[in-house]
């Protein structure tokens, strides 16, 4: 069998699909995708996302043509407010802190409809979020936070997608095969050192694609970069993770860059495995039903603003807010009001444990045994909330609950605020779940040239020619917090470049 490939695409999730097949469509004859993992672990991340893409859009009629999943009776109860490049821009600067590379976050946003439609071309199955992003209010679907879009079966029928384009473009794909060190020369890619059934091999090729993800399941790392209290994260995703195609840039030269103490996390099941996502529950155990309530920690009191903001907004650093807590773990609780507006995908009775109790007190004595450490704290801390709700209505009077919007219902006088959503919990019965941080991917990665994705040398600042990285191993586009919904996109727009790019070097 022939070792020599046009383009060889390391990892097997959503950015280096992307890159596969765009490398074969703009003229690479040759393409060969490995990915250390066994078959049954295909789709790195991106397997156990919920499939969403935040992208730019014109509204409603601009996403109909590209959904599986509205009929047209539904779409007249439909509303979707457009979402602009300034929107996208926005959102990604306000969750940065203005810290994010801008030429990469202008490569992403305003490439963003265009690779949304390069993939429904593809045949991934693009559908319209109801169960995760919009709310019936008045009779009406609302979507909420400029994130519409998802994949039918969310991660899992993104993957299984991408594997059906992959194998009708003609790229190889080969499983169990580790990427070990890319072969350099005179400061150029000649090929990568593979162990594929216990063996090296040498493949040679001029183009390498770099899309293996960050260090997140390496708790070694987590702790270097991160902190120690990371190494005791949930790893959400794929165990294969390990930070391997950042050492092999780094041996090859590249330039690092980035957010190196930050990462996207999420509120995931305190129940969850602590070392790899799960295949078949994959997102469930995500638990994004906090703005709806309130969340405290062992101690019984509350440490976060769970109306900050949209839930997209706030679900990655709330995340890492939980991990600081004591003991590492957190309580979301809701009172009868609410609870049937949670998402049963995340809390329904066979995904998540949940502690029913007719008062507070009889909450407070269940928990006791799952980790709340002092019962009357929980108590007060849910009285003074009561009280502080109670307050701001008597200020506010007029407005209304809506989840579909930041409704402005809060509470007043209270440390630290709850700024929208604020409802008293005061209705039996009682609903409490428990849960920890859950980490998705490393915000450090590799310096790339946003116009060709190609690497950028440490030593000369220039591009090392024939190899180019796409998807969480990119450096520079996230820090410190992350718009819900943009890694797919971002792994997507970049994996296009990167593919093409290695097509047009090959002419070279």
């Amino acid at each position: 069998m022939s070792t020599t490939f046009d383009c060889i695409v390391i990892g097997s999730g959503n950015a280096g699909s992307s890159a596969a097949i765009s490398a074969v469509e703009n003229g690479c004859k040759r393409v060969l995708l490995v990915d250390k993992c066994p078959e049954e672990w295909v789709g790195g991340n991106g397997y156990f996302t919920a499939g969403a893409f935040r992208t730019v859009h014109g509204g409603l009629n601009d996403l109909l043509a590209i959904v599986r999943n509205v009929l047209p009776e539904l779409a007249s109860k439909i509303d979707i407010a457009p979402y602009t490049d300034k929107d996208f821009t926005d959102d990604i600067n306000r969750m940065s802190g203005g810290r994010s590379d801008p030429r990469l976050v202008k490569v992403v946003v305003d490439e963003s409809r265009d690779a949304i439609a390069w993939l429904a071309e593809h045949d991934i199955p693009f559908t319209l979020a109801f169960n995760r992003q919009a709310y019936e209010v008045d009779g009406r679907q609302k979507f909420w936070g400029g994130l519409a879009l998802s994949t039918e079966d969310g991660g899992k029928g993104l993957i299984r997608a991408h594997q059906a384009a992959l194998q009708k473009a003609g790229v190889e794909v080969w499983f169990k095969t580790r990427a070990m060190e890319l072969v350099v020369g005179e400061r150029t890619v000649i090929g990568v050192v593979v162990e594929k059934n216990g063996k090296k091999e040498k493949l040679t090729s001029r183009t390498v694609i770099l899309a293996s993800g960050g260090y997140e399941s390496n708790a070694q790392l987590r702790a270097e970069h991160l902190g120690p209290d990371w190494a005791n994260a949930r790893v959400r995703g794929t165990p294969y993770n390990t930070g391997d195609g950042i050492s092999m840039a780094v041996a090859a030269g590249a330039k690092l860059a980035g957010d190196w103490k930050g990462c996207h996390s999420t509120c995931w099941d305190a129940n969850a495995h602590p070392d790899t996502g799960d295949r078949v529950l994959s997102n469930q155990y995500t638990k994004s039903g906090y703005p709806l309530g309130i969340m405290v920690n062992s101690k019984g009191v509350r440490f976060v603003d769970e109306g900050e903001d949209i839930r997209n907004f706030t679900y990655a650093k709330f995340g890492r807010e939980i991990l600081y807590q004591p003991g590492g773990y957190v309580f979301q609780v809701w009172d009868s009001k609410i609870t049937g507006w949670l998402r049963k995908e995340e809390y329904g009775d066979d995904i998540v444990e949940k502690m029913w109790a007719d008062s507070v007190e009889e909450l407070a004595e269940k928990l006791s045994a799952k980790g709340l450490e002092d019962k009357e704290a929980l108590a007060r801390t849910i009285r003074s909330y009561n009280d502080a709700v109670l307050a701001s209505q008597s200020l506010n009077k007029g407005l209304e609950w809506n989840p579909a919007e930041k409704d402005g219902l809060s509470t007043d006088g209270l440390s630290p605020p709850k700024s929208n959503w604020a409802l008293t919990i005061d209705r039996s019965p009682f609903l409490a779940v428990k849960v920890a941080c859950g980490i998705t991917f490393t915000f450090g990665g590799v310096a790339v040239d946003p116009d060709t994705t190609g690497v950028i040398s440490e030593t000369t600042g220039m591009t090392i020619k024939g190899l180019y990285c796409t998807g969480e191993m990119v450096g520079g586009l996230w820090y410190g917090n992350y718009p819900g919904g943009s890694g797919l996109t971002a792994g997507t727009v970049l994996g296009r470049k990167a593919g093409r790019a290695a097509a047009e070097y090959l002419k070279c």
